[in-house]
């Protein structure tokens, strides 16, 4: 503020020209409106309104428009809009069974709404014995033969590998000197009778012959290499040429 009064205090007579006052530009006066507090809007004339949030779509929009140019429409041709139903006009739930009324093996009425199968089995089917494990004596379990093969000992019974023909194979299907062929490889499986979990006399049908087609539909999965690798006694061959 001061350096404007100072501004306005300088003396302008000294100037070089002089602006002469010309009749010809009337005198104008602006008016400038003064700020009064009491003018502006604190929102006091809202106050009372309702918050609700304007309507979607607009009153005078196109959709709306449309809509009602539709259901006018539809109502000169005797159409209705579909309405909405209600849970209670809904299709109820299916019944629950009754299950604690359901006896094994007594079918459920006809007139049951239950979506489980008929309970009519009588009894449950009896399981094959043909693949059925049988009880090993104690110290012929999986792990005992595992130490057996690791002992040394000789489980082959013979000096060195042969080549072992059909006929030379039917010889060995005793329990005391029993031999098979598995994928083309003849394996003396005396000392394994008490180890095999299916039992001695499961195993004792392949003894003297091929067993390849057996062991596969009873248990391919078995590695029968590394089952019998301490039992190899040589290599099935064909007969030879008279």
């Amino acid at each position: 503020m001061s350096y404007l009064r100072g501004w306005f205090s300088l003396d302008t007579s000294s100037s070089a020209t002089k602006v002469e006052s010309n009749d010809s530009y009337p005198n104008q006066s602006l008016s400038v409106p003064e700020f009064n507090e009491e003018d502006e809007d604190d929102g006091s004339d809202t106050a009372g309104e309702d918050d609700a949030p304007p309507a979607f779509p607009a009153i005078n929009s196109a959709q709306r428009a449309a809509v009602s140019s539709s259901s006018s429409s539809d109502s000169s041709r005797g159409l209705s809009i579909p309405k909405i139903l209600t849970d209670s006009a809904l299709m109820p739930p299916p019944p629950v069974p009754s299950l604690a009324t359901r006896q094994p093996g007594v079918p459920p009425p006809q007139s049951s709404s239950s979506l489980l199968a008929p309970m009519n089995t009588i009894q449950p089917p009896k399981r094959s014995s043909r693949r059925d494990k049988v009880a090993l004596a104690p110290g012929f379990g999986p792990l005992d033969w595992g130490n057996l093969k690791a002992s040394g000992q000789n489980l082959r019974g013979v000096d060195a590998l042969m080549r072992i023909p059909p006929s030379v194979l039917k010889l060995h299907n005793k329990k005391e000197d029993a031999w098979t062929a598995i994928n083309g490889k003849v394996y003396n499986i005396t000392p394994y009778l008490p180890y095999h979990p299916g039992g001695e006399k499961e195993l004792m049908r392949v003894a003297g012959r091929d067993g390849t087609k057996l062991f596969s539909l009873t248990h391919a999965w078995v590695n029968a290499d590394f089952m019998l690798d301490a039992c190899l006694v040589g290599f099935l061959v064909s007969e030879p040429s008279s």
